[in-house]
């Protein structure tokens, strides 16, 4: 492939085509970050043309090399590159950069536009998901080869900024990529010393090359990142094999070929206008108009029929493959394309049965880890993990193996993240874009906060990836308030996409894991609990209402005079005011709500059988209380929890903060009174 790249039009003119079709688009739009496209051109060049393994006419062939902008406010140099490639991006797109309704926004959207793997923009999350996919690469890896048959064999690319390097994130991850020897993951250093504010020196000092060795990766450089032969040379030694995670240090000057901006922070995010353009223009060597590239270049920069034919190649060995490994080969292309197994029905109905058959109080992080005792075995796909509170948050079943437990040939579907929720949560977004594997991960509830925009990501980006966040509440007692998640429901609740399941015991909790997996359009959260529960649900046989998100736990004796709406272990105090309440002749309802947003998704008629608009209604949650006024209207109430919680054994607290049954039972007749 390198003797093709030699033989094509000069580099720096192809790597050209790619800096003028982002100068030209930033200056049409008057908006984006010209000064990344043009200093990372060169290495975008000898990348794509030398080395990626791609094809723009299949962008989903499961053994592509994945490619991940990590500084997304370059992404004018990613979609030059698929315009040019071939992808099915025209020249109209581009010209349409930045505008409502084309598939080139400011930053990377993955699912919008074909060839791009991930939603970047977020500083540091790129490079979190290269990981992931780097990961999923391995363990799949591991899982279906066979000898004479390496049907996952691709590499993950990652370009990334000071920006992704400054963030902690890339500590956490970073840190994990060289204890796990992701060998095939190579992540090119744009070391331009600029960013916003300016010369990075003033902010920015660190040792980058010592500190990514210290995490056990290769490094290389610093090297050229305007020379191709360095580049090539660089690229050649990361594939040659060294066992660990490869960064690549590529000193660049930002906006290189602009006169007067280049090595400044006034190229990095404002156009270059008109009169510096036709400077850059002229300094280059690129007479050409606004969006025109000469056939010859875009002739050799077209990858559509070398690619089909790589994947040919792939495709005629997976052809044997599945002649000699007909299971693995299914099981292979029902991962790559997100489906769960053909016998799901009957795991789903065996998953169900065993939590309707519960018997006593149980705490629903326990029921989660009995849900796992069965899935874990059942979907060899499920790659489950924590953050360091395996033991608090119960995430590992009978049949999970923790990667640094796993001998000889067993493959590994457990991860020890270490105390790094932030990064496990990004990780995981990667590992689902990848396909193959279906992640969760665990950590207690508050911790929630640190990981709130790699799970954000997962709900923008519509990725299956399940968060286990245990200790819900202030239920989890003496710990005290920098424990107690009192405003991290109504958070998650807030994020668009996301399912947030708080259950009450463990059918709702298996429901709540059933509906979890089987989603393939975003990421759903659970919220369980540290101290017991009793098992609710299940006698009053409403497995099938529970997916609603909201439906009626139990029927008012007599005629309906109130609403009870509670979730998790409140209800168990609706229920207890349910039953003083019905001794003094007041008809209660409790309507348990796992899951808000499946209850908003409802038919109107539904919506209006659980909760009958002229009926007083009352909302109880161990949580901050202005979620739940859409639910119970200005004339209801709700109990919950409008401050910072406290240090004391949990019944101390729910009696000190007004979550009782004789406080709720109170609440109801003074309602009802009216």
């Amino acid at each position: 492939m390198t003797e093709h790249h030699m033989a094509c039009p000069a580099s720096h003119q192809l790597a050209n085509a790619l800096r003028f079709l982002a100068i030209d688009a930033v200056e049409q739009a008057k908006s984006g970050h010209p000064g990344a496209p043009m200093g990372m051109a060169d290495i975008a060049e000898v990348l794509w043309r030398g080395h990626l393994k791609h094809n723009p006419l299949n962008p989903a062939w499961p053994d592509r090399d994945r490619f991940v902008l990590s500084n997304g406010h370059a992404s004018m140099l990613l979609y030059a590159l698929l315009h040019l490639s071939g992808y099915r991006l025209g020249i109209d797109e581009l010209k349409n950069f930045r505008q409502m309704g084309s598939r080139t926004p400011g930053h990377p959207e993955v699912g919008l536009t074909d060839g791009i793997e991930t939603t970047t923009g977020p500083l540091g999350q790129g490079l979190a998901n290269a990981v992931g996919m780097a990961l999923a690469e391995k363990l799949l890896a591991q899982r279906f080869n066979r000898p004479g048959f390496a049907v996952v064999d691709h590499r993950t690319w990652a370009f990334l900024g000071d920006g992704c390097l400054m963030e902690g994130i890339s500590h956490e991850v970073c840190s994990l990529a060289g204890v796990w020897g992701l060998d095939k993951l190579v992540c090119f250093y744009d070391d331009n010393g600029i960013s916003i504010d300016g010369h990075v020196a003033g902010w920015f000092r660190d040792d980058t090359a010592g500190r990514f060795k210290a995490y056990g990766w290769q490094v290389i450089g610093p090297v050229d990142g305007h020379d191709a032969a360095a580049l090539e040379q660089a690229i050649s030694q990361a594939r040659a094999g060294s066992g660990k995670p490869t960064l690549i240090i590529c000193r660049t000057t930002i906006g290189w070929g602009s006169p007067t901006k280049a090595g400044s922070h006034d190229v990095h995010g404002a156009p270059l206008g008109a009169a510096e353009i036709a400077a850059t223009r002229a300094a280059l060597g690129w007479p050409h108009a606004p969006f025109e590239i000469p056939e010859d270049i875009r002739a050799a920069w077209d990858h559509r029929l070398a690619g089909a034919a790589v994947e040919g190649e792939w495709q005629a060995m997976f052809a044997r493959y599945r002649s000699a490994h007909r299971q693995l080969a299914d099981d292979f292309e029902r991962g790559a394309q997100g489906g769960l197994p053909e016998a799901w029905p009957k795991i789903r109905a065996s998953l169900l049965l065993r939590a309707s058959d519960r018997q006593g109080a149980v705490a629903t992080r326990k029921s989660s880890q009995n849900c796992l005792d069965l899935l874990v075995d059942a979907l060899p796909e499920l790659l489950g993990g924590s953050a360091d509170l395996t033991g608090s948050n119960l995430t590992a079943g009978k049949h999970s193996l923790a990667w640094h437990e796993a001998k000889n040939s067993e493959v590994p579907n457990y991860l020890s993240y270490g105390v790094r929720e932030f990064g496990m949560a990004a990780i995981m977004n990667g590992v689902a874009l990848h396909r193959g594997l279906i992640p969760y991960g665990g950590t207690f509830a508050v911790f929630s906060d640190y990981s709130r925009n790699a799970i954000r990501m997962s709900a923008l980006m519509r990725q299956r990836v399940i968060h286990v966040l245990t200790h819900d509440s202030i239920g989890l007692g003496e710990d005290g308030p920098t424990h107690q998640p009192v405003e991290h429901a109504g958070s998650l609740r807030a994020i668009p996409g996301l399912d947030l399941w708080r259950p009450c015991d463990e059918l709702e909790t298996a429901v709540a894991w059933a509906l979890a997996l089987e989603r393939n359009d975003g990421p759903s959260a659970l919220m369980l609990s540290r101290q017991n529960l009793p098992q609710y649900s299940a006698a009053a046989g409403k497995a099938d209402d529970i997916g609603r998100g909201g439906y009626i736990l139990s029927e008012a004796e007599g005629p309906l005079r109130a609403v009870i709406i509670a979730t998790g272990s409140e209800v168990t105090l609706a229920m207890a005011a349910q039953a003083e309440l019905q001794a003094q002749g007041v008809g209660v309802r409790v309507v348990s709500m796992p899951c808000t947003r499946r209850f908003d998704q409802q038919p109107a008629a539904w919506k209006k059988q659980v909760l009958p608009g002229e009926i007083c209604r009352v909302a109880i949650e161990a949580a901050l209380p202005d979620f739940w006024w859409k639910y119970v209207g200005l004339d209801g109430e709700v109990l919950g929890i409008a401050e910072f919680g406290e240090s004391a054994p949990a019944a101390e607290l729910f009696a000190y903060f007004g979550l009782t049954a004789s406080h709720l039972t109170q609440t109801v007749l003074r309602h009802v009174a009216h």
